[in-house]
């Protein structure tokens, strides 16, 4: 990492279908190998199962489930005198939003469905009914910030 700039930030732009960039975001991480017309043919059709199931809107359930999912404060090392303490800080914005999608797409992954659409469906509509790993996920981090609570005057 360089010590003179931070790297500048890349454009990214909304999808085609919904005009949203955080469903953009979320098509870009699902991407593997640049292969991004499978990864929105992934997210659209479990857009589409979802509207089929809930007979709401596909966009507030991913929202919905996005914000059961984003931490607000998680654990970092900080190193004092030979002693490496976990000290808990809040997560800003754009971290919030990047660590949500990734659990997401990782608890997705990690499931039994027989296709990745139908992994993807079933975790969104977990995640938005506060259930499921990602969420899992998230509390865990609560736990362990809530838990180390007492280094929170090392922050830096």
């Amino acid at each position: 990492m360089s010590r003179r700039h931070s790297a500048e930030k890349r454009e990214i732009h909304p999808d085609p279908k919904f005009g949203n960039l955080v469903v953009s975001k979320f098509m870009n991480t699902v991407m593997y190998e640049g292969k991004k017309s499978v990864a929105e043919t992934i997210v659209y059709g479990a857009f589409d199962l979802i509207e089929s199931k809930t007979k709401a809107s596909p966009l507030t359930v991913f929202e919905q489930a996005l914000d059961n999912v984003m931490p607000s404060i998680e654990v970092r090392s900080r190193r004092v005198g030979g002693a490496t303490y976990q000290v808990p800080v809040e997560v800003r914005n754009e971290r919030r939003q990047a660590l949500g999608i990734r659990w997401l797409i990782i608890a997705a992954r990690a499931r039994n469905e027989k296709t990745m659409t139908e992994r993807l469906s079933a975790e969104l509509l977990d995640a938005s009914n506060n259930r499921g790993n990602a969420v899992k996920k998230r509390e865990d981090t609560h736990k362990m910030a809530e838990a180390n609570r007492a280094f929170s005057h090392y922050r830096w």
